[in-house]
């Protein structure tokens, strides 16, 4: 079992996990070669913390809420080094309605989105985060993550061509 340091045990959760962490870093940084070091970290920081994982969420969860604080600590300059705890009661799993990943022309108009309405339009919009959750991620008041969600979805409309 991976929690005990079982190192296949461990891989097999990579092999299971790594796509959908990468496809996240990749929507929140918007650049292939920053996500593919995100994930590594991430899944690093989630071996290191491993001992400490209480099962109180599901592991992708827990999974998932390493590598949105990777990514945001990598935009910020700074080396995920604080401990990796257990994600907030109740944090969603990755939205997946069964629809599969977005058609490729909204994930190029996703990542040329400015930064902060990206952030917002990813966790909340594509992760299912409540603004609340995406605020404290991101360290913002509540209000400005459901303003960059607006702006995020108008600059979307408009470099889709839909109809506002």
């Amino acid at each position: 079992m991976a929690v005990r340091g079982d190192v296949p045990a461990f891989e097999e959760l990579y092999r299971r996990y790594a796509p959908r962490v990468h496809g996240l870093c990749l929507r929140l940084t918007g650049q292939r070669e920053a996500a593919e070091d995100c994930t590594q970290e991430a899944f690093v920081a989630a071996w290191r913390a491993l001992s400490r994982f209480e099962q109180r969420s599901r592991f992708s969860t827990w999974l998932q809420s390493i590598a949105v604080r990777t990514v945001l600590a990598r935009r910020r300059g700074l080396r995920l080094v604080h401990e990796v705890g257990e994600p907030a009661d109740g944090l969603p799993e990755v939205a997946d309605p069964g629809h599969g990943p977005p058609p490729l022309d909204a994930e190029r108009a996703i990542a040329n989105l400015p930064e902060g309405a990206r952030h917002v339009l990813v966790l909340v919009g594509l992760y299912g985060y409540s603004h609340a959750e995406a605020a404290e991620l991101l360290g913002l008041a509540e209000g400005t993550t459901k303003a960059q969600l607006h702006r995020a979805r108008m600059l979307l409309a408009e470099a889709l061509d839909l109809e506002h």
